[in-house]
């Protein structure tokens, strides 16, 4: 049987290149993207707009296209929630019992929910820290997500839901601007470092924080929801570690490549919420359940980001 891939949020950070590298696997006709962003606007084959806060909708788009499989994306990230709380929380929770309600049902197969590093919170250890690490987090995004990790544990032991998640660190990718996220200044750094010769970040230069380069995250994601169910002891959501690095680091590794960049520093509020997650992570049981090992380490990350970048901006 050939699978029908449902991606929602498929415009965004994750979503866009997660969207491509499923169809490289199962063909353009075989993923449908979706987003609330109007078909006229987006360059798409498959393409419909979905609100993920319409459960009608969603049933409809699934039943209409035989959905087997759903990649449930769309998110309001840490610190845009911050600033909606109710917003936040509503987009996030409500979005995925609707989809394990589908599964439930048997009106698809499988569901992959993203969590975050966001659940973990001021009293979590900080390096290393560990699968079953204290979780009290301290934002509405961290909330919603460790919320969201119950509801998939529940809905598996309770109906035999095949939902997999994974914890993401912070994301770093060229092939799309930031998005709203306490991390996303490892994106932008790059942007400006290019365009402008300089930056200045809005967290402290001695903010430690997971990260991870976007072409292992898509890889990691897939090899989840590719792995012998058999073999997976975690239905919360899966740690996962690549890189940890301060802005410090990271401009100094820029700086081999961009010896006059020159970087500043003016935390906002977004640093308390930094302040609130690991440093390092743990990530020893997704090794041993689906044999995860990341590929790039600081430096090849930062040379692939600039060298894409310069390409995408045409800086010679």
């Amino acid at each position: 049987m050939t699978e029908k891939i449902l991606v929602t949020g498929a415009l965004g950070q994750i979503g866009s290149e997660l969207t491509l590298a499923l169809r490289e696997i199962y063909g353009v006709e075989n993923v449908l993207s979706t987003d609330i962003q109007d078909p006229a606007n987006v360059e798409d084959p498959n393409y419909e707009t979905l609100d993920v806060m319409n459960a009608e909708q969603i049933a409809s788009v699934v039943e209409k296209h035989e959905i087997t499989i759903v990649y449930h994306l769309a998110a309001m990230l840490s610190a845009t929630a911050e600033k909606f709380p109710k917003k936040g929380w509503d987009l996030n929770m409500d979005s995925l019992l609707t989809f394990l309600e589908l599964a439930k049902d048997k009106k698809i197969n499988q569901l992959y929910w993203p969590s975050s590093i966001a659940i973990f919170g001021p009293e979590t250890p900080k390096i290393n820290t560990d699968q079953n690490a204290l979780t009290i987090p301290s934002t509405v995004y961290g909330i919603s997500k460790r919320a969201g990790e119950l509801w998939c544990q529940y809905y598996h032991e309770k109906f035999g839901v095949d939902v997999r998640s994974i914890r993401y660190p912070g994301l770093i990718s060229w092939k799309t601007r930031p998005g709203g996220g306490t991390t996303d200044y490892a994106v932008d750094i790059f942007y400006q470092a290019l365009e402008e010769g300089k930056y200045e970040c809005f967290l402290s230069e001695n903010s430690a924080l997971p990260m991870m380069y976007m072409d292992d995250a898509i890889r990691a994601t897939i090899e989840l929801m590719q792995a012998d169910p058999t073999k997976l002891s975690v239905r919360t959501s899966y740690n996962l570690h690549s890189l940890s690095f301060t802005p410090a680091e990271l401009a100094a590794e820029i700086q081999k490549h961009l010896p006059d960049f020159e970087i500043s520093y003016n935390p906002d509020f977004r640093q308390a919420i930094a302040d609130s997650w690991p440093a390092s992570i743990d990530d020893s049981v997704a090794q041993k359940d689906w044999n995860w090992k990341y590929e790039f380490d600081l430096a090849k990350m930062t040379e692939t980001m600039l060298a894409n970048l310069k390409e995408k901006l045409a800086i010679s």
